[in-house]
Parts: C-alpha cells; sequence; structure tokens
C-alpha cells in the first residue's frame, strides 16, 4: 500500500526499537534489535507468536529537546486513536486494539468481522452506524474516467458538530481536500438544518490516476480526472440525501419520573464534573468508586467457587429475566378509589430521597447472613436488610397493581380451614398439648367463613381467588419471574383472617397490602442454612449392626435428599435477591423515610475514614 519503511527506519534512530517475526510453518522465529539507526546484533532465534511484533521503547532517548515536548501526550494521542478507528473500519478483515499506557481497558477495540457496519458500529458506535446509508458509484469510460466507489454516509438523523470523513483510495488512507468540499456542499443545499456529516468512502481506480506527490507526508492525493468523479460522487451522495429527508426517526428513551428529581440535582451538584463551565478534575484516590452498578465484577460470586450441579438457572433465563423487569411497568390506570389514591400518595411524599440514590446507584456484592446484603454506593459499603426491603417493595407493588393482577394457579388448590390448623399449630410454643384442639378449629372455622364471604373483593382487586367450597386455587403475581416461599401460605391465610381490618376501606387496603407483602417478601427459608453451622441439623443417627452379630453402633450421615432441597431452596433465594429484587428496587422502590433509623441500612464502612486510618497507622 505504499509503505516502504520510512517512518521505521527514522524510529531506529530516535529510539530502542525490538522486532520478533516467525512466518507460518518456521518452528522458531527471530528477535532483532536497533539503536542509532543500526542493528546491535545479528538475528536471534527465539519463542514467538505467529506474526510480527514491533516495540519502540525510550523514544527520543537522544533528543532532550523533544522528549519534553512528549510529557503531556493530550495533543498526540487522540491523534494516534482517530487513526486506529480509521483503519479499523476499512480493514475489517483485521482486529484492531489502541490502550494508552496504564489504561485499564483499550479506547479502540474492534473484532474481526466481514460486514463494514458491524466495523463502524464496534468503532464509532451505534448512534453512528444506524444513521448511514450505504452509497456505491462508478464509472467505466476509459476516455473520462475509469473508478469504483462504495461506502457508507449519513442520513437526515445523523447530529455531529464535525464532518468526519474517512477515505480510502486503493486502500490507502489519505485526504482529498477537494471531494471533502463537494460533499460538505452537497449536505449544505440537500439537508439545510443538517449537523456536519459522516463520510466512509473506499474509492479503487489505476494507480498512474493518482497523484500521491502533492503533498510532503503524501496524506493528500489528487486524482486524473478528478472534476468528473467528484461530479459523478455528487450525484449520487445527492440523490441519496433526497430520498433519506422524506422522513426523520426520533428515538426516544423512557426515564423513571421517581428519579428526575434526583437527577436533576445531580446536574447541579458542585461534585459533577460534567456541569457547565467546570473542567473535569481528577478524582482523589480516597474518593474513587471502583465499582459500577451494572458490572457484576465486583460481586462476591465472582471470589467463590460456584458448584455447577447447584446453579438453577441458565444465562438466557437471567437475560429474560431482566428484560422482563424492565419491559414490565406500573398499569397506566389508576385506581378510581380515593383511599388507594391516597396511600400511594402517602408513599410518594414520605419516601427517603438519600436512601432512594442508594437503591438507585447501588452495587450488589453478595449475602452477609441470612437476612444482610451486602451493597456499595459511591465510597461507601452498606448492609441492607433484604427482609425490610422486600416487604415494602411488595406492599408499594401491591398498592400501584390495584385491581390489575396476574394470577399464580396453585397446582392442587387448598382448602383454606386446613391451611389455618397448620398456622394455628405452628403458633403453639408445645404442639404436643392438645388442650385448645377444638377451639383452634372454631378458630380455623370462622376465619374461612370469613374469607369465603370476602371472596369477590379479594379476586377482584388483589388476584386472590377462593372457590365457592373453601379452597385457596390463585394468589397474585406481584413482581414478574418470581414466586413466593409456599411454605408461608397457611401463615399467609391466617393474617388475612386475624389482622385485616374488614370494616374502615382505607385500614382494609392497607392492611391487605401489608400482608401480602410480608408473604411476598424474601424471608429466609424454614430449612436451616446447610452453608452454616446448620449443615448439622441435616445429620441422623443410624444404628447398625456389626458382622458377627455383635453389638449395635451409631453413626450419622446426612440426609442427602433434605439437604438438597435445603441448598436449592437457598440457592434460589438468593438468585432472586440478586436478579429480580435489587432490579426491581431501582425501578419501584421508594424507601419510607422510616427506613433510615430502624436499621434496614446500617454503613459499615467508608473509603474516605479508611484512607484516614490507614494514614494514622
Amino acid at each position: 500500500m505504499g509503505f516502504r519503511g520510512e517512518a521505521l527506519a527514522s524510529m531506529t534512530y530516535v529510539g530502542h526499537v525490538t522486532v520478533t517475526t516467525i512466518t507460518k510453518g518456521q518452528l522458531h522465529g527471530y528477535r532483532a534489535t536497533y539503536r542509532d539507526g543500526i542493528m546491535e546484533h545479528e538475528p536471534k532465534a527465539c519463542a514467538a507468536v505467529k506474526g510480527t511484533q514491533i516495540m519502540i521503547e525510550n523514544l527520543f532517548y537522544n533528543m532532550t529537546a523533544r522528549r519534553k515536548t512528549l510529557q503531556n501526550s493530550a495533543d498526540d494521542y487522540p491523534k494516534i486513536a482517530d487513526l486506529i478507528c480509521r483503519f479499523a473500519i476499512h480493514h475489517s478483515s483485521v482486529s484492531f486494539s489502541c490502550r494508552k499506557h496504564g489504561a485499564a481497558r483499550p479506547d479502540v477495540h474492534s473484532v474481526v468481522t466481514s460486514s463494514r457496519l458491524d466495523a463502524i458500529r464496534s468503532v464509532y458506535g451505534v448512534s453512528v452506524a444506524r444513521n448511514l446509508i450505504k452509497i456505491d458509484a462508478s464509472d467505466s469510460d476509459s476516455s473520462n474516467s475509469v473508478f469504483s466507489m462504495d461506502g457508507f454516509i449519513s442520513n437526515s438523523n445523523y447530529i455531529a458538530k464535525k464532518t468526519i470523513m474517512v477515505l480510502f483510495i486503493n486502500d490507502r488512507l489519505v485526504e482529498c481536500g477537494a471531494l471533502k468540499r463537494a460533499i460538505e456542499i452537497v449536505y449544505t443545499a440537500t439537508l439545510p438544518k443538517a449537523s456536519k456529516p459522516f463520510i466512509y468512502m473506499s474509492i479503487k481506480l489505476p494507480t498512474e490516476h493518482v497523484d500521491v506527490n502533492i503533498h510532503p507526508t503524501k496524506r493528500e492525493v489528487s486524482l486524473l480526472n478528478q472534476e468528473v468523479i467528484i461530479e459523478t460522487i455528487q450525484s449520487a451522495i445527492e440523490s441519496k440525501l433526497r430520498n433519506s429527508n422524506e422522513s426523520r426517526t426520533f428515538h426516544e428513551q423512557t426515564v423513571d419520573p421517581s428519579l428526575s428529581g434526583f437527577m436533576a440535582r445531580g446536574k447541579d451538584s458542585p461534585n459533577n464534573p460534567s456541569s457547565s463551565g467546570q473542567k473535569s478534575q481528577k478524582v482523589p484516590v480516597h474518593k474513587m468508586v471502583r465499582t459500577d452498578s451494572q458490572d457484576p465484577a465486583g460481586r462476591l460470586h465472582s471470589y467463590l467457587q460456584v458448584n455447577p450441579a447447584s446453579q438453577l438457572q441458565g444465562s438466557s433465563c437471567l437475560t429474560s429475566v431482566r428484560s422482563s423487569i424492565r419491559q414490565r411497568r406500573n398499569p397506566r390506570e389508576t385506581a378510581d378509589l380515593t383511599s388507594i389514591q391516597e396511600l400511594v400518595k402517602d408513599i410518594d411524599s414520605n419516601f427517603h430521597s438519600g436512601l432512594l440514590d442508594i437503591i438507585g446507584h447501588c452495587t450488589y456484592i453478595g449475602m452477609a447472613d441470612d437476612v444482610f446484603a451486602l451493597l456499595q454506593h459511591s465510597t461507601h459499603l452498606y448492609l441492607a436488610n433484604v427482609v425490610n426491603l422486600s416487604k415494602e417493595l411488595m406492599y408499594q407493588q401491591v398498592l400501584r397493581r390495584f385491581s390489575h393482577f396476574n394470577a399464580i394457579q396453585l397446582s392442587e388448590p387448598s382448602p383454606l380451614q386446613e391451611l389455618l390448623m397448620l398456622a394455628l399449630k405452628e403458633e403453639d410454643l408445645d404442639p404436643e398439648v392438645n388442650e385448645n384442639e377444638g377451639l383452634k378449629e372454631k378458630i380455623a372455622e370462622m376465619n374461612a367463613d370469613l374469607l369465603k364471604q370476602k371472596t369477590e373483593m379479594l379476586e377482584e382487586y388483589f388476584g386472590i381467588y377462593i372457590e365457592p367450597n373453601g379452597n385457596l386455587s390463585r394468589i397474585p403475581v406481584i413482581l414478574d419471574q418470581y414466586t413466593p416461599d409456599m411454605d408461608r401460605v397457611p401463615e399467609f391465610v391466617l393474617c388475612l383472617g386475624n389482622d385485616v381490618d374488614w370494616d374502615e376501606e382505607k385500614n382494609c387496603f392497607q392492611t391487605i397490602a401489608a400482608a401480602i407483602g410480608n408473604f411476598y417478601a424474601m424471608h429466609p427459608p424454614l430449612l436451616p442454612n446447610p452453608s452454616g453451622n446448620g449443615l448439622q441439623c441435616y445429620k441422623r443417627r443410624v444404628l447398625s449392626c456389626s458382622p458377627g452379630g455383635g453389638s449395635e453402633t451409631a453413626e450419622d450421615e446426612f440426609d442427602h435428599e433434605l439437604l438438597l432441597e435445603a441448598e436449592n431452596a437457598w440457592a434460589q433465594r438468593e438468585w432472586s435477591i440478586q436478579h429480580i429484587l435489587f432490579p426491581s428496587m431501582r425501578l419501584f422502590l421508594k424507601p419510607p423515610t422510616s427506613m433510615a433509623t430502624n436499621g434496614t441500612f446500617v454503613q459499615v464502612a467508608s473509603l474516605e475514614k479508611l484512607y484516614k486510618i490507614f494514614e494514622r497507622c
């Protein structure tokens, strides 16, 4: 492509150059080093990766004045990155990567692809790629000009303040000022209100028709029959733009109105580096946030070995869950009942803005114990009570989805009276004493009759269906992809019978919502946690006799069936907390002010304070 090695040869005079190369089929490669324009010694055999690696170190080591200009690379590096971007979209069959020294991630990274549009998307982003039009033009008349052109140009939806023109002629990156000016004239005439365009073009023509010697660095070129070629390209672009200007597409982004106040405050905050009139400043190390709420790298699971057999959900399921959570919004219809409107208004007017910020922008790390989860927000580490948080989230969702519930159908309808009897027996401190058995049956019968009388209201407003014969057959869906712990159904039914104020409308709806919220909250499973000291609970004593018929011996062994059930229950809960509860809280939960003082959130560490402690040490 016209590269003759002058630049590489020049580098050997001002830097330490090492070239390592190996060709296909060779058993080993060779390495040569250069200094002051001379090869230091004969190439040496070495292990190498197929291809050629050129490393240049100590640039301008022998030119003090020139080296001082490299102390601030803010001017040079963007030019390097821009050059790599241009090569990356043209040579889509080659993978390019450009990373500044000391940076964690590359600023330019492209992968091998057969599609030019995919290459542009990976380098310049989706916002550029989705607003491009494919264009081509050619002329085979040997009396005028012989050339072919293909590429992409931006349409009327593209918005930018600076023209980006990537021009390759015979696979060589060049500039052509006359062609660039001609294209800008077309855009100005065709789209008067359009911003500066994005243009990628690859032109092929006979090499003898290109004059590469009009610029000292061969950056600009001149073409034979240049006026004819430019006119042909102009006509093709104008035709494409006129067709694309018939309609415009506007992309809409949905914003949660509950966070609009926080976002407005964040923009005006003096700590926000993007505020108008302020330049971005380097963040002090003791205030640097090293995690991202969307990045799982900071979670405990990345440091733990996961047993594949205990993984309950695949990545496809996880993707569908997240997609469902983001797509599912509260029903647009508001409840006509004044009592529900008042309850929702109480939620909207009594939330804690600081906790709302923590929930909306925290990073989930993992479970600290059975009840508390570890969260990082900014430079602070918190313990959050997931039972309280999930209970409040479910309560608010019940009120906001009032009378708009999907249903979970029970595989076998459960008689209310039997459920109530189970709940009453669980409340007994001494279950073997049967003195109050008749009283319990009477209480269960009264509560079952009460709930059967309220069947119509429970089904219409809360999605709880009780059959005429007194069997519970359906319960509501509060969060998509989440099913409550069915072992707590008896407690839930008893709570509906005993704790609900059926006389006053507002209190009735509030207490029913609270009962549903408590039932759907992510309580620890009833089975002890097998990952801690609870493992001992799954041992059972087994008696065995010696082969000779001698004395019996007692041995402890695990109840593997029960242990597996417990492991699945606890793993399912933790998966639901990470992938359902916290994404849903970011969307829906407005934490009440009481959570700031009742121990739901406990700050356990602060990066600034830790640095002060380390400094004293």
